[in-house]
């Protein structure tokens, strides 16, 4: 398996996103190792603004030349952001999935961080 890059100060979940809390928002993303997986990403569905997405939910779609795979909410809330520029080019994805290939932000509710997602350290070991 490759030695991807998962950023300590990153939260994980089990389905491979990541979340980065910035201020009352959180970023989200998927791993290194979803993109890897999915190949060449030729286009992404996101939430819309404003939308309200569930933990766990399906809340968008990433679609590779290989397949198309769900993206999951990693924390319930409503999107307040989306990467408009993955409609243009949703390669950046494979090129910088931590970075500028984000794919949309959620408010972060008055409890403040998601609670029950991965650290670098747990999400490595599940994926074995």
């Amino acid at each position: 398996m490759a030695d991807f890059e998962y950023p300590e100060d990153l939260r994980y979940t089990a389905e491979h996103e990541w979340v980065r809390v910035i201020g009352d928002r959180a970023r989200v993303g998927i791993t290194a190792y979803a993109q890897d997986a999915l190949g060449d990403i030729v286009y992404v569905s996101l939430p819309d603004l404003d939308a309200t997405v569930t933990a766990g939910d399906s809340c968008g779609e990433v679609e590779s030349t290989k397949s198309v795979s769900d993206l999951y909410a990693p924390l319930t809330g409503t999107v307040v952001a989306r990467n408009e520029t993955l409609d243009a080019t949703p390669e950046v994805v494979n090129t910088d999935p931590y970075g500028e290939g984000w794919m949309f932000e959620v408010a972060l509710g008055p409890d403040g961080a998601p609670t029950g997602l991965l650290t670098a350290e747990d999400y490595r070991a599940q994926l074995g």
